[in-house]
Parts: C-alpha cells; sequence; structure tokens
C-alpha cells in the first residue's frame, strides 16, 4: 500500500515535516486547528499528505513570521478555500496590526518619558530611612500619585 502512495507523491507525516522545516508536533498540531488535512491516512493510522501540503505549511509559517495569529491563518485560509481572493483580508488584517503597534509606540513612549522623569526626580533624592515604615518612599509616592488622578 505505501509504495502505491509514495508512487502517487503522497508524503509521510515525518517527510512532510523535514520538508516544511517543522516539528513533526508541529503538523499534528496544526492539523487538530484544521489548518492541514491529510490526503489520506493509511489503515495503519499513518497519515499521508499531498506535495502541495509542504507549500501550506511553509505560508503558515511565513505568515506566523509576520505575527498573525493562527486564528487569522485560519481566516485566511478559509476565505481562500471559498474560492475567494485572501489578499483583501491579509490587508486589512496588516493595517489592524500597524495601528496596533501605533498605540503600542505611543504607550511606550509616554510610558518611557514618565520613567525618565521619574529617574530625573529621584537622582539627586536622599535614601529612605531603613527603619521606615515605607518599603520604598519612592514608589509609594507613585502610587499616591496614581491613585490622586
Amino acid at each position: 500500500m505505501y509504495s502505491v502512495l509514495s508512487q502517487n507523491g503522497l508524503l509521510k507525516i515525518g517527510e512532510l515535516a523535514e520538508q516544511a522545516d517543522v516539528a513533526v508536533g508541529t503538523v499534528r498540531y496544526y492539523e487538530t486547528l484544521m489548518l492541514l488535512e491529510p490526503a489520506y491516512r493509511g489503515e495503519n493510522g499513518y497519515r499521508y499528505y499531498a506535495p502541495d501540503a509542504v507549500k501550506r505549511l511553509k505560508f503558515i509559517r511565513k505568515a506566523q513570521s509576520l505575527q498573525f495569529s493562527l486564528s487569522e491563518i485560519q481566516q485566511v485560509l478559509g476565505i481562500r478555500e471559498q474560492g475567494k481572493a485572501a489578499c483583501p483580508i491579509v490587508q486589512d488584517l496588516l493595517n489592524q496590526k500597524i495601528s496596533f503597534l501605533e498605540k503600542q509606540i505611543y504607550r511606550m513612549k509616554t510610558l518611557k518619558a514618565e520613567l525618565e522623569a521619574y529617574r530625573e526626580h529621584w537622582a539627586e533624592r536622599p535614601l529612605d530611612d531603613p527603619h521606615s515604615q515605607e518599603l520604598c518612599s519612592l514608589i509609594e509616592q507613585v502610587a499616591d500619585n496614581h491613585l490622586a488622578t
């Protein structure tokens, strides 16, 4: 049976994983998420995949390298399987990612400026009395200031 499958160009899971440069466990995981399906499952339980599964796995890995989640990749593949162009949804997801990153960058810059201001303000402050009830007046001062706003 295997020789017939092999002659048809089907790949066993280990061969697929090797050609796509992923772990066998990754192939199985993607299968549970329905990102990938074997073309055939033998009576022995072995999975056999069509040669285009290599291309699909490589696509998934490239999409992940662009920070697309597996859920987003499922959406893209689902659109494609419906016979529709996937690029519009990819562009939409990409725009969402860029917008999210811009917001994160703004928050990080704001936090950095705040921390730099504290560093400057605290640079010349005397150390706390180690016998004081306060753990660290610097942080406690910040917490009090944040509670007041």
